[in-house]
């Protein structure tokens, strides 16, 4: 499949597309990914470094760095290499006291003694109350803990990161000083050299019993090779003020028949594949049942019409079938606040370049876990490329409402959705800044974003817009009147308010079930990558959009409304509305969170994704109705 030099074939491109769609829906981790690392080969006694990310509650929604608890540190801190994604994801990646030899099994290791401080004891309880979990990484793969097994379950299952500890009913708080890891290894039949394919953790709470310490060569009597500490098997270490707490550790290797590229479907195993596919049968359902409807206008109603229409030389007679010819003086008269208009297209067409090819690097792999954060850069990065879509769109849409201050609409469109999202999302920062989370994005990549939309999205968006103004403006099938048609007063039904909100509905159905899972793994902490299923029900809600938009367009010109531009875009786009309901439903009833500033956060980030929904939907129905109308104006003969 690939060339010499590592890169694909164009001729394969399609094939592994095909084989990408068809694998990522019927896998048992119900995804396909390439693991975006190459595999390490590891022989006995080579060195292992454990590494340690953030920590992270899904009641706070705040992340904060593995250091910023009293927890044994090394003589250098020193942070590895960190991508876009992964700062504006609140991860630090960093070295850690714990390092293992491969295939050396170690009992009880000790590594440090701490004495807390009333800061320090403050800082354990609150992240214990707010049931924070630890992440660490080694060979790159995030530490689990094993669950315990339902009965007549034959699948194992595993939560991310172990607890900082735990507070009893005397109310008293414990912390889990003691790591019980194992290192999960696939050996090389033809070679000593063997890859990591798991990396599991027990915590427990131990109050080791030592006699006089000794910093150089630390020794307890609780800590010994005869004596296995599991949770609940000795006194359990309190977080008090003044408390001395001795961190230690063991670790044990096993062979593992996991292969290395199956290693991280414990990460992605998704059991509720019956619910995806119940989703896409459901969403089907909708589809069939507008494209029903649409074939129904298409080739029955609008068929007759037109061969009415063309046939007939009698405009009361052909008045008397329908209403929708009645408006062909207006219908292409540029709406208000066209300039808008052009500006919400313009950036919805960027945003839906940006979405469909992130979908596709994600579908055929490129973007795997493994690559923490390569999600989130690749989507910052399309979306400043995909600057010059926005500028063209925009600007062609304009010239063809016959508009001559292209440059106005062209700094619209660079600034207008960007500056909101930015505004909404600086809020949100200093509000993390002020928790000292480690979720802050720090002044240098804040910087780094100023440059990436300053130094290359706007001036893109200019070259998209002059290549666009440049073009011959898009011609109109039948001329404009001069006078403007008065609107007959409309049914209820027929209300621009009714049939927007009603519009929003079956997009919405169409994607909900899916939005339960990435609301899932976005808020409690869970990897998605069933990239198969998203793709699928993209194209669905494509569909959906597009066909509703389209009804609902052919009822208000048959009612000889022919005020459809931002009708036609705010129906598709009222699915956001939708959408940030079910949010607020979502957060009633699935999450945990009781700080006004995790409330404040998870609002919103939910706000800007329904803006963004908003502009993705209703750009879509917009298009569709477009052609649409283009379609069935150009087909009738105009006197």
């Amino acid at each position: 499949m690939a060339t010499p030099g590592g890169g694909l074939r164009p001729r394969h491109l399609l094939t592994l597309l095909a084989a990408a769609a068809l694998y990522a829906v019927s896998s048992p981790a119900g995804a396909f990914y390439l693991p975006g690392v190459a595999p390490r080969d590891i022989q006995k006694d080579d060195e292992l470094q454990v590494k340690v990310n953030k920590l992270s509650s899904i009641k706070t929604q705040l992340p904060y760095d593995y250091y910023f608890l009293d927890y044994c540190k090394p003589e250098a801190i020193k942070n590895s290499a960190e991508n876009l994604g992964e700062v504006l994801r609140g991860d630090r990646i960093e070295n850690s006291v714990y390092n293992f030899k491969m295939r050396r099994d170690e009992s009880c290791k000790i590594v440090c003694r701490r004495k807390l401080s009333q800061e320090a004891s403050k800082n354990f309880k609150e992240k214990i109350d707010d049931e924070y979990r630890v992440n660490m990484i080694l060979d790159n793969l995030p530490v689990v803990v094993p669950r315990q097994t339902r009965e007549g379950s034959q699948t194992p299952s595993f939560e991310h990161g172990y607890r900082v500890g735990y507070k009893l009913k005397d109310d008293k708080y414990y912390i889990n000083n003691h790591l019980s890891f194992k290192v999960l290894y696939h050996e090389d039949q033809t070679s000593p050299d063997a890859r990591i394919v798991g990396f599991h953790v027990i915590p427990s709470s131990i109050k080791h019993e030592y006699g006089a310490w000794d910093d150089n060569n630390p020794t307890a009597q609780t800590c010994n090779a005869n004596i296995k500490i599991t949770p609940g098997s000795h006194t359990p270490q309190e977080v008090a003020p003044d408390a001395y707490v001795v961190f230690s550790y063991d670790v044990t290797f096993e062979a593992s028949e996991i292969i290395w590229a199956s290693r991280w479907d414990v990460y992605l195993l998704s059991s509720d594949s019956q619910i995806h596919w119940f989703s896409i049968v459901n969403s089907l359902m909708i589809v069939l049942f507008l494209s029903g409807m649409v074939a129904m206008i298409m080739m029955r109603t609008l068929y007759k019409d037109i061969a009415n229409y063309n046939q007939l030389d009698n405009q009361d007679e052909a008045q008397e079938e329908t209403g929708w010819k009645l408006v062909h003086g207006d219908v292409f008269r540029p709406p208000v606040h066209s300039g808008l208009l052009c500006v919400y297209v313009g950036t919805g067409v960027q945003f839906f370049g940006m979405t469909l090819v992130t979908m596709m690097f994600a579908l055929l792999g490129f973007l795997s876990p493994a690559n923490r954060g390569g999600l989130m850069t690749a989507m910052v990065l399309l979306w400043v490329f995909m600057g010059v879509l926005a500028g063209y769109t925009s600007s062609r849409l304009y010239k063809m409402f016959k508009g001559t201050e292209w440059k106005k609409i062209t700094l619209k469109t660079a600034f207008m959705f960007p500056g909101i999202i930015f505004a909404v999302f600086f809020f949100l920062n200093a509000l993390i800044w002020g928790e000292k989370s480690s979720g802050a994005v720090p002044f240098g990549t804040m910087f780094a974003l100023f440059l990436l939309w300053f130094g290359i999205s706007v001036p893109l968006v200019f070259v998209g817009s002059f290549l666009g103004f440049k073009q011959p403006a898009i011609e109109d099938p039948v001329k404009t009147n001069k006078i403007p048609r008065q609107i007959p007063e409309q049914a209820w039904y027929l209300q621009p308010a009714f049939a927007i909100l009603a519009g929003g509905i079956l997009p919405f159905g169409a994607v909900f079930i899916e939005l339960f899972f990435i609301l899932t793994s976005i808020w409690l902490n869970q990897f998605y990558y069933i990239f198969g299923f998203l793709f699928i029900v993209f194209i669905i809600l494509i569909v959906t959009c597009a066909e509703i938009t389209i009804v609902l367009c052919y009822f208000q010109l048959c009612s000889e409304d022919y005020h459809w531009w931002w009708r036609a875009y705010l129906t598709a786009g009222s699915s956001a509305l939708y959408l940030f309901a079910y949010a607020i439903f979502y957060f009633f009833n699935k999450l945990e969170i009781t700080k006004l500033v995790s409330g404040i956060l998870y609002f919103g980030y939910m706000l800007i994704i329904s803006y963004a929904f908003f502009v993705l939907t209703g750009t879509i129905g917009f298009y569709a109705c477009f052609w649409f109308v283009r379609k069935i104006y150009a087909s009738v003969k105009i006197d």
